[in-house]
């Protein structure tokens, strides 16, 4: 059997080692497709590094190891500075820049004397062997197998769900973006310079439009959800051409007509390409050992908090969390909000209400650094947030809701509450790679913090399943979970009770305090006055982008402006249940 076994291997060796090659490929491509981009430039990275690796073995006699190395380190620079502009681009756009450069590349090669220009390098030594390739296709695998249950792997899962949302939860979008680009590139690079020296031969044709599109195919075909995929994809295409020489099918054009036939099946009936299939096939318990992405907290109850008999009280001279000062916003003509000022002190619940338009999502959004203020100062803390990103304002100690839920609908309830504790989870993607023994450890911890905040908001049962298999008024608890995990000293919470019905809200109301007594500090913009009014220490009113009232509730709801602007009816008299409020 082991003859045999040889025999076949040297018979098709080639088709192996494309296969591990292809392999490398499709996982350059997964990694930016993980992290939300459509980016192909990855058959120009690929060509980069080829052409760099044979030539200093071609003419400086370099080690083959040294030149792998060499030609990865400048394929991912290209990557980096090719990001630094293109990732400001999303969705189509990112993937016609990303041809464009691919076709830059491919045209400089075209008339290059060192590239030997349309006719190509050759000889190439021939230095890559078989364990070579599938070295470099494992050690792919292990990386994204060690990446996925880390803090990095959660920050490109979010990212790829929702780039707003993602920010918000205090992960630098513009650094997770460039290092998948980055590790894209030097991937690329490495199929590029093992196939190079392999192949004995290159030329600018090697790396086209057609290659780019292949290696999208192979991430496409083999699925993105499970670091499998890639593998899968790319073994599975790089050995359907074999088949077809096999049945003696010489037909040209039938290659790019499978492609193209497979890819719109996948994505009509296979959506999760073929690594889907293998879920299907894989007895579960392998499957769970394979599926590193869930988490599990660590052992032990979870302990719901106390309720509160009543609305914590607030001392006047509290120190404040955030101070806003003359805030203004304008888009062209339209002035969002005026002269706005107001302080959130510690340990408040503080309500923001007024009419449709008044301003208050936009108030919300220049707090937590969403938004540029047109003038004014927001301070957080003792730091002017003036100039800063979302990340930076999260990082300071300010976690948000959305008017629309920003759920990561792909990911569990559990995982969805961890990425919002980005700011206080431990870094642990390198450390996985060596297998420290903390590593578990913290992730576990990180777990049980989540958990707790699921338990808070009366989700500790549904902590697995995906959000977006949970019910609205649950999406919008999960949210609230999320906010809580960053152990925040202000949770904004923006129109949590849209949709809820009186039951639901009043809940809420319930829920809220609770997360006050735990030291956190509210900022509630709501609609329903009766849930602001029965839950808030105090009330601002909005309109017209302009602060009319700021007291206590019972003050603020005799305000005769107040009154006229956002309660009253026509004579005047308090309309709550317009507003969702009591009759």
């Amino acid at each position: 059997m082991p003859g045999f076994l040889e025999e076949l291997l040297r018979g098709y060796q080639s088709a192996v080692v494309f296969v591990g090659i292809n392999g490398i490929l499709a996982f350059s491509m997964y990694a930016v497709l993980i992290a939300g981009q459509l980016s192909l430039a990855q058959a120009g990275f690929a060509s980069i590094a080829a052409y760099t690796s044979a030539v200093l073995t071609m003419e400086a006699g370099l080690p083959f190891p040294v030149v792998l190395v060499i030609g990865m380190a400048v394929a991912a620079g290209a990557a980096l500075l090719l990001g630094l502009p293109v990732l400001r681009l999303r969705g189509v756009f990112l993937a016609i820049a990303t041809i464009g450069f691919g076709e830059v590349v491919r045209i400089t090669a075209l008339n290059l004397d060192v590239t030997g220009g349309a006719i190509g390098l050759r000889p190439i030594p021939r230095l890559t062997q078989l364990w070579h390739v599938y070295l470099a296709l494992g050690t792919c695998a292990y990386l994204f197998w060690r990446m996925r249950p880390s803090r990095l792997g959660r920050s490109l899962a979010a990212l790829k769900e929702d780039e707003v949302a993602a920010r918000a939860m205090g992960i630098d979008t513009v650094r997770v973006k460039l290092f998948a680009f980055t590790l894209s590139g030097a991937l690329a690079g490495l199929a590029g310079a093992l196939f190079a020296h392999y192949a004995r031969f290159i030329s600018p044709g090697e790396f086209g439009f057609e290659r780019a599109v292949e290696t999208l195919l192979f991430a496409i075909v083999g699925g993105l959800g499970h670091w499998l995929g890639p593998i899968l994809g790319g073994g599975f295409l790089t050995l359907l051409p074999e088949l077809q020489r096999e049945l003696g099918i010489e037909a040209g054009w039938l290659r790019p007509a499978l492609n193209g036939t497979l890819l719109l099946l996948v994505i009509l009936f296979l959506p999760s390409g073929l690594v889907g299939v293998g879920r299907r096939i894989v007895p579960a318990g392998l499957r769970h050992r394979l599926d590193v992405s869930s988490v599990q907290p660590a052992d032990g109850p979870t302990e719901r908090a106390p309720e509160p008999a009543e609305i914590p009280a607030v001392a006047g001279d509290a120190p404040a969390v955030a101070v806003l000062s003359g805030v203004g916003k304008d888009y062209g003509g339209v002035h969002a909000l005026r002269d706005v000022s107001c302080a959130i002190r510690s340990g408040e619940i503080l309500g923001l209400i007024g009419p449709n338009g008044a301003g208050k999502t936009t108030l919300v959004n220049v707090l937590t650094g969403l938004t540029a203020a047109t003038s004014g100062t927001v301070v957080v803390g003792d730091t002017d947030i003036g100039g800063l990103t979302a990340d930076r304002v999260n990082a300071l100690g300010v976690s948000r809701t959305f008017q629309q839920t920003k759920l990561f609908a792909n990911l569990s309830a559990i995982e969805n509450v961890m990425v919002g504790g980005h700011r206080v989870a431990v870094a642990t993607f390198l450390a996985r790679l060596a297998f420290l023994p903390w590593t578990r450890r913290r992730e576990r911890e990180h777990a049980a913090r989540a958990d707790r905040c699921l338990a808070l908001v009366g989700l500790a049962g549904q902590s697995g399943a995906p959000a977006a298999s949970l019910s609205y008024g649950d999406r919008r608890r999960l949210e609230i979970a999320r906010g809580l995990c960053a152990e925040p000293d202000l949770l904004v919470l923006d129109e949590p009770a849209a949709g809820m019905n009186h039951v639901e809200a009043a809940a809420l109301g319930t829920l809220i305090r609770q997360v006050a007594a735990l030291g956190v500090t509210v900022l509630l913009i709501e609609h329903n006055v009766g849930l602001v009014m029965d839950t808030c220490t105090r009330v601002v009113v909005l309109n017209f982008g302009e602060v009319i009232a700021d007291g206590a509730p019972a003050t603020v709801a005799r305000d005769p402006e107040v009154v006229r602007a956002y309660l009253g009816d026509a004579a005047g008299r308090p309309d709550h249940a317009e507003h969702g409020g009591p009759e």
